[in-house]
C-alpha cells in the first residue's frame, strides 16, 4: 500500500512500548499525554476528523489502540486517573467503579457484568461524540439550514488552516484556482473521499447533522465503518488481495516513522500484534483476516466482541483463577484498568467497600 494518508494518519498515537511481562502498555499516562498534545493541536482544527476514536480497538492508521481497555473501563472518567493523582483518591474512585460494575452486588465481577459495563462505557463515548458533533456542525453550517456542502466545509477547513475565509469563499464561488500547498491539498483530497462516503445515499453531496457525525466519527455508521476498514487494509495490504496475512499485519505501513526504523521495533510490540491477529481478529483461524473479520473487530458496539474483551480483562487480573474479579485483584492491577498504579492497594479495602 502507498504511504499513509495524512488525513488518516497525521499523528501516530500508538507508543511502541509494551510491558515485557504481560503485553500491557508500559505507560498509559504517556499515551494519554500524547493524545492531549493532539487535542491541543486540534483546538484550531475542530472540524477535522480525529485520528483516534475512543473505544475502537484500532487506530485509523492501522495501529492497535493501546488505551482501549482504559477507555472501555473508565469511559469519560479516564481523566480522573492521572499518573500523579493522589493514590487514596484514585483507590476510592476505583472502588466506586467496581461497585457499579458489580451489578448483583456479590462483591465479584463476572464476564457478563464486565460485558454490560463495556457496552455502557462505549455508549458513553458515542454520546460524547454526538454532543461534540452538534457544536462542530454549527461551526460549518453558519446559515443554519441543516445541511453542509463540500464547498462550505472546504472554506471552513482552509480558514482553520490560516487561509482568509472571505477570499477562499469568493474563489470557490467563482471557480477560481486556490493556491494550496501540496500537503494541505492531499489532506483535502482524502477528506473529500471521506465526505462523499458519508453522504448516504450519495445524491446531493450535502451532509446533514447525522451524516456529518459519520464523517467525523466513522464508528457511528456501518457504511463509514466499512470505508474505514478498507482504508486500513489498503494501508497494510502488500500484495493487493484485499486481505491481511500475519506478516502484513505485523509489518508497519510504508511511510510511517516506525517503518523507517523497522529494525528497532520491540519484540513485545510484535508479540502483541501477533496475538491480536491470531486470537482475536482472525475469527476462523485460517491465517487470513478478511474485510468482514476486520469490520467485526472494529465495530465498537459488537456485543460478542465486548464479551470476549470482558473475559480477557478478567483473565489479566484473575489471580485465583475463578473467572471472576475480586476487588483486591482489580486494585492490584489498577494500572491495566485505569493507567494509574495504586500503591498500598489493599490497605483499608474492606473498610472502604
Amino acid at each position: 500500500m502507498a504511504a499513509v494518508k495524512p488525513a488518516l494518519a497525521g499523528c501516530l498515537l500508538l507508543l511502541l512500548c509494551v510491558s515485557a511481562l504481560d503485553g500491557r502498555p508500559a505507560n498509559i499516562s504517556a499515551v494519554r499525554r500524547e493524545r492531549e498534545k493532539v487535542d491541543v493541536r486540534r483546538d484550531e482544527n475542530e472540524i477535522l476528523p480525529k485520528e483516534h476514536l475512543n473505544g475502537v480497538k484500532m487506530e485509523l492508521d492501522g495501529h492497535l489502540n493501546q488505551g482501549f481497555y482504559q477507555e472501555v473501563f473508565l469511559g469519560k472518567e479516564m481523566e480522573e486517573f492521572e499518573e500523579d493523582s493522589e493514590p487514596l483518591k484514585n483507590r476510592r474512585k476505583l472502588i466506586e467503579i467496581f461497585s457499579k460494575v458489580d451489578a448483583n452486588l456479590d462483591k465479584k465481577v463476572s464476564a457478563s457484568e464486565m460485558q454490560r459495563w463495556i457496552m455502557q462505557k462505549t455508549e458513553e463515548h458515542f454520546q460524547q461524540a454526538i454532543d461534540e458533533n452538534k457544536l462542530h456542525f454549527k461551526a460549518v453550517d453558519p446559515d443554519g439550514d441543516g445541511h453542509v456542502s463540500w464547498d462550505e466545509y472546504r472554506v471552513k477547513f482552509l480558514a482553520s488552516k490560516g487561509f482568509n475565509e472571505g477570499e477562499v469563499s469568493e474563489k470557490i464561488k467563482n471557480n477560481k484556482e486556490l493556491k494550496i500547498d501540496e500537503e494541505t491539498q492531499e489532506v483535502l483530497d482524502n477528506l473529500k473521499d471521506r465526505w462523499f462516503q458519508a453522504d448516504e445515499p450519495p445524491a446531493d453531496q450535502l451532509l446533514d447533522e447525522d451524516e456529518f457525525l459519520a464523517f467525523l466519527h466513522p464508528e457511528h455508521s456501518r457504511g463509514m465503518l466499512k470505508f474505514m476498514v478498507k482504508e486500513i487494509i489498503r494501508d497494510l495490504d502488500q500484495d493487493g488481495d484485499k486481505k491481511l496475512t500475519l506478516p502484513e499485519f505485523i509489518s508497519l505501513p510504508v511511510g510511517t516513522v516506525e517503518n523507517q526504523e523497522a529494525q528497532n521495533i520491540d519484540d513485545d510490540w510484535v508479540r502483541e500484534r501477533k496475538k491480536e491477529f491470531e486470537q482475536v481478529i482472525d475469527a476462523n483461524q485460517d491465517g487470513i483476516v478478511t474485510v468482514e473479520e476486520l469490520e467485526e473487530y472494529m465495530d465498537p458496539m459488537n456485543e460478542y466482541n465486548a464479551l470476549n474483551e470482558a473475559k480477557q480483562m478478567i483473565a489479566v487480573a484473575d489471580e485465583n483463577q475463578d473467572h471472576y474479579l475480586q476487588l483486591e485483584e482489580i486494585l492490584k492491577y489498577s494500572e491495566y484498568f485505569t493507567g494509574s498504579k495504586l500503591m498500598d492497594y489493599a490497605r483499608n479495602v474492606h473498610e472502604e467497600f
